[in-house]
């Protein structure tokens, strides 16, 4: 039998390497901070929708009915925007292989379009012309996924596709988001809405800040108060990510004052019943934040660009770059970001 004294050795040797690497990692990242290189920019359109497919295939949406891709990791961009539909804002965009691809637009009317050709044809798949619909968001697993939108009546609106979005179902009055009065989502970078195993995710602000947590297997809901900036409009949850069913990170704050950095990204370890800051937290408002590895995240939004190599316990600002959202690609070594001001961006870590 092995002593106690070299049993807490090696878990403490172990736990110094692990520190050390991560150490390495993000010094390397901050030396190289030079490497948010800008790949395209779009004159006129600002971007909100975006994802990568594999190690080489990313899409990107955003005003003016813009629908971008490119098939060799940002090389060369080839336009597909959607004939007829110039003056919808695509906020979100989810794209299943180098053919198929579904985007989403905000406001009223709402629609969603498909493609199965790359882009050389869309099919509107969804429609609603009430004057309060607003679409916030929508993430898949594999076929199925779920569109969230703002409360009507009191309830987020809930849409389901089993068939990758080829059909729609409301399931708003079976999922029972409630609404506190003057709370709602965001569609900053389509990121506040997360489907992950059996558990579909919203955040929330405005009135007041929340999480959503609805298990598809267990048909249990929870609504969970987070402490981030809330009480305005223009407060709250702007973006989620979790790497499992309880370790997650939510960030946001205030977009009509993006430079302040209090309480504007927060930790959780149980699945949103209770809420850590971080050490030193991100730079600003932040509306879009990604899981890189289980220790490894990135940040960003208008007022800037960050990254943590400690599970989000410590943010390093990178870049003051204004961006509205950030995608990875398979390898999860390299990010892509676009702005408001139509430009699409590569950092490689």
């Amino acid at each position: 039998m092995r002593s106690v004294s070299c049993i807490l050795y090696n878990h403490l040797y172990m736990h110094f390497k692990k520190t050390l690497f991560l150490c390495f990692l993000c010094i390397s990242i901050a030396t190289h901070a030079q490497n948010i290189v800008p790949l395209i920019q779009k004159e006129d359109v600002s971007f909100r929708g975006l994802e990568s497919y594999k190690n080489h295939c990313i899409w990107v949406s955003g005003s003016k009915g813009t629908v971008g891709k490119s098939a060799d990791k940002g090389q060369t961009w080839e336009w597909v925007s959607p004939v007829g539909y110039e003056d919808f804002d695509f906020r979100d965009i989810e794209v299943f292989n180098e053919k198929e691809a579904l985007v989403l637009s905000a406001g009223s009317p709402a629609v969603m379009l498909r493609t199965s050709d790359g882009g050389r044809s869309w099919q509107e798949v969804y429609r609603d012309e009430r004057p309060d619909i607003f679409l916030d968001g929508m993430d898949f697993k594999g076929s199925e996924g779920f569109v969230i939108g703002d409360p009507i009546d009191g309830l987020f609106q809930q849409l389901q596709s089993k068939d990758k979005g080829k059909t729609w179902k409301d399931v708003s009055n079976f999922m029972f988001f409630f609404a506190d009065e003057g709370e709602a989502a965001f569609a900053a970078s389509g990121t506040s809405v997360l489907y992950l195993r059996h558990n579909v995710w919203l955040g929330t602000g405005g009135a007041s800040a929340n999480l959503f947590r609805r298990n598809e297997r267990k048909r249990t809901m929870f609504k969970m108060p987070c402490p981030i900036q809330q009480g305005v409009s223009s407060k709250g949850i702007f973006s989620i990510d979790f790497y499992d069913d309880n370790v997650g990170v939510v960030v946001g704050g205030d977009y009509m004052n993006d430079t302040d950095n209090s309480n504007n990204v927060f930790l959780t370890y149980d699945g949103g019943q209770n809420w850590t800051a971080p050490i030193m937290p991100v730079g600003g408002y932040r509306s879009c934040v990604k899981y890189m590895t289980k220790d490894v995240l990135v940040a960003t939004g208008t007022s800037g660009t960050d990254i943590s190599c400690d599970g989000g316990k410590t943010w390093k600002n990178i870049s003051k770059e204004s961006y509205n959202v950030l995608s990875k690609d398979k390898s999860n070594k390299t990010v892509y970001l676009a702005s408001s001001d139509g430009i699409i961006s590569r950092m490689s870590l």
